[in-house]
């Protein structure tokens, strides 16, 4: 009788949805032609930017992009052009939310932007070291920096394959990998 009882408790409490998932910690896999890559994001830090990543990975935005900008001992950068260096449309930008305490330190992800602090919508960027100099420093345009919003849990091996890439300039662009390195898929693991 107590074993039915167990079975039943445990049936209605995964019928109501109980989640043990730490919905402030939701995870993303990056499918890439070089190897799957694993994120944690951090939405307690930052919340809309957690949010509008999220979005993007839902509507297949990064699904069939390229890193399109690696430096090997900087970082790697991906989500805006597609293999033929076509631009991807984007949502409307966010705002920074780089005053949230998360550093730019080795395997952490961060919205790349343009020199308007408040300019970043798809694009993204994995440190593959330290670099500080891209923190908060101030609310003025030179010190917004540049807002982390995750980390890489997984997969670092694959990043460091990426950053190692030889690149080339394509479309006017410089720090672009020779043979493209495509997001095949981006997909939403755990929310």
């Amino acid at each position: 009788m107590r074993r039915w009882i167990l079975v039943i408790v445990l049936f209605l409490s995964l019928g109501m949805g109980v989640s043990f998932a730490d919905d402030t910690k939701p995870r993303v896999k990056l499918i890439t032609s070089m190897g799957d890559i694993v994120l944690e994001l951090d939405r307690t830090a930052a919340p809309k930017t957690v949010d509008n990543f999220l979005a993007y990975v839902k509507d297949g935005h990064y699904d069939g992009t390229i890193f399109h900008r690696v430096i090997a001992g900087f970082m790697i950068q991906g989500g805006g052009f597609t293999a033929d260096m076509q631009r991807k449309p984007t949502r409307a930008p966010i705002r920074n939310e780089a005053d949230n305490g998360l550093a730019n330190r080795t395997s952490t992800i961060a919205m790349a932007r343009t020199n308007d602090p408040h300019s970043a919508s798809a694009q993204f960027f994995i440190n593959v070291k330290d670099n500080d100099f891209l923190d908060h420093r101030a609310k003025s345009s030179k010190g917004w920096g540049y807002c982390v919003f995750g980390r890489v849990v997984d997969g670092m091996n694959v990043v460091r394959a990426i950053e190692n890439v030889k690149t080339t300039s394509r479309a006017g662009m410089r720090d672009v990998p020779g043979t493209p390195v495509v997001i095949k898929q981006a997909i939403l693991v755990t929310e």
